[in-house]
């Protein structure tokens, strides 16, 4: 993460140099961290959001190009700690960067179709904020420029976040002035829990008072994700191997020239890995500025516009999948994908994602159809994991790695399980395991009880039939 924020401070940097007002200036000072922003200790959890962030561009004093900066920010943040105001300053200076990744070159437009996408800002301690970002052109008459409203976050649930974004735009056509009150409310109001309702009463002039219901999905660990756009790029088969690639923590590109495409693609991408999360370098779209991240050494996971197709393939890269999401092909691959996973778990894959899927399904059946077959294959090869790991008296736990996967009766799924123990991906999730003296009552422990009492059930039928 030191490579990325260098690369930031340095793009920072280079636009301080080029004039802009004192103003502006101070608004981009010390980002050499902005990939790694600790959560302030003024945000908190119980907030639908941080801050609404409108970003616009304007002419550098050189040359014909533009720069994104910002030119509305809500909460107004005062009487800050100097750590407050340097963590926001932080925050606040790479922000634009992400809401147009782009590039500079752009042009007044007459049309310009909106699109929603997101960015991921990872912290320090590995927690991530989330830029929801809806881009359009203004109201008005004539060639313009296209803004973008932000909406940054700690919590991951994408539909909600777009429906707000559908209100905010919808205030944005009446008055900047609308949108304050409709996002002080949903700033006073509860996060719902899961399956929960929140309702906000909302005035709007000319039409009065609006009643606004916004829904969490009842499954959470769902609630960032929509793979519909995941299966309208790529077959199951290439779905597969990028996720093959991902347990293996490789680097994987996707390319695409729509930002809301890229996003919701390597979003669904990491989804596939439940229970298990992404810690490595993750941005969905990559600004022109950090394309070198393509050549780190290190595991990434990044989103690349198809503008920018032939920089990515110069770039000296190592074992790197480069997906084309546009063509539904790979570019590049490392050759031994469809050798990863276990013969057998990958057809058993497979076979459940190419039953029952149809356009009647909502959107969170298709995401529970997507991934649960994903899910069955962690509950197949590390689903035993509660049973190796040995508690000392005070209850902190030990996992017995070799025992574990040596518990495996079958050869491939025991090879497998050999190199993946070795992740950072399944390191972490045994380290949060050690420490807690009970397995989390969520949904992958409900679906390893159902695998287990399956298991016995079918031991049962086999004694009787004997």
């Amino acid at each position: 993460m030191d490579g990325l924020g260098r690369r930031l401070r340095a793009s920072l940097r280079r636009k301080r140099g080029r004039g802009g007002s004192l103003q502006e200036r101070e608004a981009v000072k010390e980002p050499e961290r902005a990939q790694e922003i600790s959560l302030p200790t003024f945000a908190g959890g119980q907030h639908f959001f941080e801050y609404l962030l409108v970003v616009s561009l304007k002419r550098k004093s050189s040359g014909d190009d533009y720069e994104p900066i910002i030119i509305y920010q809500f909460p107004k943040r005062e009487n800050l700690l100097r750590g407050q105001q340097e963590e926001e300053e932080r925050l606040l200076g790479a922000i634009p960067l992400f809401c147009f990744p782009d590039g500079n070159a752009w042009a007044p437009l007459t049309e310009y179709p909106r699109e929603t996408f997101s960015f991921v800002l990872t912290n320090v301690d590995g927690s991530r904020k989330i830029g929801y970002c809806r881009r359009l052109l203004p109201a008005g008459r004539g060639p313009r420029l296209p803004k973008v409203y932000c909406i940054i976050s700690c919590i991951g649930c994408f539909g909600l976040f777009s429906k707000i974004l559908d209100e905010v735009e919808k205030r944005h056509q009446i008055s900047v002035a609308v949108i304050y009150p409709f996002m002080q409310g949903l700033r006073e109001a509860a996060f719902p829990a899961p399956g929960k309702t929140v309702m906000l009463k909302s005035f709007i002039p000319d039409s009065g008072t609006e009643f606004i219901s916004l829904t969490r999905p009842l499954d959470s660990h769902l609630e960032h994700v929509d793979f519909s756009v995941l299966l309208r790029c790529l077959s199951f088969e290439q779905i597969l191997q990028i996720f093959a690639s991902a347990v293996l923590e490789r680097r994987i590109i996707f390319l695409a020239e729509g930002l809301s495409t890229l996003s919701q693609c390597i979003h669904a991408a990491a989804a596939l890995l439940y229970p298990f999360s992404w810690a490595h370098t993750y941005i969905p779209v990559v600004p022109e500025s950090l394309l070198d991240t393509v050549c780190c050494p290190t595991p990434f996971m990044v989103g690349v516009q198809m503008r920018f197709q032939q920089q990515v393939m110069d770039s000296p890269m190592e074992e790197v999948l480069l997906v084309n999401l546009c063509e539904g092909t790979f570019l590049m691959s490392v050759g031994d994908e469809k050798d990863i996973l276990p013969p057998k778990l990958q057809d058993d894959i497979l076979d459940s994602l190419g039953q029952g899927t149809n356009e009647s399904q909502t959107s969170e059946q298709l995401n529970e159809h997507v991934s649960g077959p994903f899910v069955q294959f962690f509950v197949k090869t590390v689903g035993h994991y509660a049973s190796y790991i040995k508690r000392e008296a005070d209850g902190q736990g030990h996992f017995q790695e070799r025992a574990f996967y040596k518990a495996l009766t079958s050869k491939t799924n025991r090879r497998f399980v050999k190199k993946f123990v070795k992740t950072q991906l399944f390191s972490l999730f045994i380290q949060e395991a050690e420490k807690s003296r009970n397995p989390p009552a969520g949904y992958f422990q409900r679906k390893i009880l159902e695998y287990e009492e399956q298991k016995k059930q079918k031991k049962s039928r086999e004694k009787t039939v004997k």
